[in-house]
């Protein structure tokens, strides 16, 4: 582990695992306000409050249908660490 690129290919992995896990509770939740905006600006009701329980039931739905793969993805992410960690032991 000692090599500089095995360390920066470790940190991209991360990061990608990241934003794959991360991309879409914030896609909906980004989707999903600006739907609310344009009904608010086009209808001139300017509630605060009004586009939190959308965006929260819709996150719900994601984490419901997704959820298992982003935990499936860390979890694969977490094997391949632990089996490096391993290896330095040896």
């Amino acid at each position: 582990m000692d090599d500089p690129a095995t360390l920066l290919s470790l940190a991209d992995r991360m990061l990608w695992v990241t934003a794959l896990v991360a991309a879409p509770v914030l896609l909906a939740s980004l989707a999903v306000g600006l739907v609310v905006g344009v009904i608010q600006a086009a209808t001139s009701v300017n509630e605060q409050t009004l586009t939190f329980v959308p965006k929260l039931a819709v996150i719900a739905l994601v984490l419901v249908l997704l959820g298992g793969s982003m935990l499936g993805l860390i979890g694969d992410f977490m094997e391949e660490i632990f089996a490096q960690i391993a290896g330095l032991a040896r």
